[in-house]
């Protein structure tokens, strides 16, 4: 029972940002703009809210300091988004590369000004195991739920699964949701309905960064106790987890599943005793999330069912 307490509570660690970082994607790709720049949004927008939390440690209570970290990640991932949302939309520029010069830019950057600040060290460490919360009121009592599930979590946990929810709801139940949705699949019939593409696919990318903004903190605040410039590569397994789950909330929330347990037996091995007696290397443990992601998408992706403008420029003019 310890062991599967333990496995669990890794689990969520890496579920959660993994979730809300594809659903980010999902705003986006839903509306017509590929954002393959997850994966730097995820580590600009956690530098920034490392360096507001460093900054008022001392000033801002406990878990308020979270959630004010976490709104200085969202932002912080808006307004790199917009850098991806102006060339993608305003300027028609080709998505992939786009996003992959972002993808370029952002770690060099961190690290150029981690080193500029933090005496010549792109490590940073920042007090996270001070937003650990011991047990849940009432609910961590819970026989086996409790210590699963509300015993050494994290905030970010349960704002993780309500981003979720009112994401999902937003996408498949509203107005905003459904014209989005339009945009993605035929923006010459949306615009014809009245529907400004333009403005709607720049509200979905916004969106979407503030997600991966926010996913990005999410990550690196249960596993590690310094930032480094780095998500080790999870901004694309959002990606993977995203055409994984077909552009869909169901399928989506499966994904994630899937690709964080595998990326919690890849870093908690050791902790397993019947994995930890296998006479297997530490590098294949350290690679099987990448090599399940491979091997799903092979056999997955054919069968994917994008949406049929994504990554297409929208021209006003063309029928």
């Amino acid at each position: 029972m310890t062991v599967l307490v333990f496995i669990v509570r890794y689990f969520m660690y890496f579920f959660i940002p993994l979730l809300v970082t594809a659903l980010g994607g999902m705003f986006s790709e839903r509306s017509g703009v590929l954002n393959m720049a997850l994966d730097s949004i995820m580590v600009f927008s956690a530098m920034w809210g490392i360096f507001f939390m460093n900054a008022f440690v001392d000033v801002i209570p406990g878990q308020l300091l979270l959630i004010c970290s976490l709104l200085v990640s969202a932002v912080t991932g808006i307004l790199f988004s917009l850098l991806l949302a102006y060339s993608a939309i305003s300027l028609k520029a080709n998505q992939t590369i786009a996003a992959m010069a972002l993808n370029t830019f952002a770690p060099a950057f961190c690290v150029f000004y981690s080193r500029l600040v933090n005496s010549g060290s792109e490590h940073i460490a920042f007090p996270g195991s001070s937003f650990r919360i011991e047990s849940v009121p009432l609910l961590g009592k819970i026989p086996v739920i409790g210590p699963m599930f509300f015993q050494q979590a994290y905030l970010t946990t349960y704002i993780g699964i309500v981003l979720f929810i009112i994401g999902s709801i937003i996408i498949n139940k509203t107005k905003f949701g459904l014209r989005m949705c339009a945009c993605g699949e035929n923006p010459q019939a949306a615009a014809s309905l009245g529907v400004d593409v333009y403005k709607t696919r720049y509200i979905a990318v916004m969106i979407s960064g503030a997600l991966a903004g926010m996913g990005g903190l999410m990550y690196i605040l249960p596993v590690s106790a310094s930032y480094s410039c780095t998500v080790a590569g999870y901004g694309y397994l959002a990606l993977a987890v995203l055409i994984f789950g077909r552009w869909r909330s169901r399928p989506l929330l499966l994904a994630a599943v899937f690709f964080a347990l595998s990326k919690t037996l890849a870093s908690a091995y050791t902790s397993i005793p019947f994995l930890a007696a296998l006479p297997l290397p530490d590098a294949f443990y350290k690679s099987f999330p990448f090599m399940v992601t491979l091997i799903a998408l092979a056999f997955t992706s054919k069968h994917s069912s994008a949406p049929k403008a994504s990554g297409q420029p929208f021209d006003q003019g063309k029928r």
